[in-house]
């Protein structure tokens, strides 16, 4: 389904990364469809923050699809569950067999909460033995068809991908340029708003393992680890965001209350 041209931006549908002080800063929330790199290195809780974002949309009754590349869904959830995040208060779906799917698609119909369905494929690929790890158009149509699949009969507009250097790994791109491309028009003709999660080297020198994703994707948010006096403090910015006038100050990132907060926009906090 392509994108609409809107009269009035007051029309652009929103979706809420649920950071308080951030939101604010970004109109409102990422523009729906839109494809976000979210990029900061190891520990920067970039797993964590776009987990908030399918938890609190599943809260008000959407459907979300974290994909899985590497962390299992065991220790994702016992993870935000030591967050106090209440599974209690959403349908958490986890898929680990792909001869499941069809039937946990349709458990789905019944279901008057909104559902976080979490596929590991960390457990997919030891299930799947006739797959061609040297040919990465096999897991790439493994991975597009799972996620259209879900999209479509369990009407998910939301996609979280952990993470696009995992998916280096299990794909071996021959041109980056081409393939990058595809997957992400892919997912933009999807209509489905995705957070692609990416490794920062420490020196914060890219966004990205091959430098064309910056350029693919519609938004950029970064996480930085910042050393100030004695401690480390987490930083988040949008660097760019389309459709969105957005406030690219560096904000400091907290957990507290169980409720992530972006604080002190262009300052350096008073600790």
């Amino acid at each position: 389904m392509p994108e609409t041209i809107v009269s009035d931006k007051k029309a652009i549908s929103r979706v809420k990364l649920h950071i308080q002080g951030l939101d604010e800063n970004i109109q409102g929330g990422v523009p729906e469809g839109h494809l976000t790199l979210l990029s900061g290195a190891a520990g920067t809780m970039k797993s964590s923050v776009c987990f908030n974002v399918l938890y609190h949309e599943a809260v008000a009754g959407k459907n979300g699809l974290y994909f899985s590349l590497e962390q299992s869904a065991e220790s994702l959830v016992n993870h935000m569950v030591n967050m106090d995040y209440d599974m209690r208060r959403i349908n958490l779906v986890i898929v680990k067999e792909l001869s499941d799917l069809k039937t946990r698609m349709a458990e789905l119909q019944d279901q008057t909460l909104g559902s976080l369905i979490i596929v590991d494929i960390g457990t997919i690929r030891k299930e799947i033995h006739d797959v061609n790890t040297d040919n990465n158009k096999s897991w790439l149509n493994v991975i597009k068809n799972v996620v259209k699949k879900i999209h479509v009969e369990a009407g998910c507009p939301l996609l979280v991908l952990d993470s696009l250097s995992a998916l280096y790994v299990l794909s071996r791109f021959e041109n980056p340029r081409i393939e990058l491309f595809y997957i992400f028009e892919y997912l933009r003709d999807l209509r489905i708003t995705s957070f692609l999660i990416s490794e920062m080297p420490l020196d914060g020198s890219k966004y990205s393992e091959y430098e064309i994703e910056d350029f693919l994707s519609d938004g950029i948010i970064t996480i930085r680890l910042t050393p100030f006096r004695r401690q480390v403090v987490r930083e988040i910015a949008v660097v760019k965001m389309r459709a969105t006038n957005c406030n690219n100050d560096i904000f400091s990132l907290e957990f507290r209350n169980g409720q992530f907060q972006a604080l002190y926009g262009g300052q350096n906090p008073l600790l």
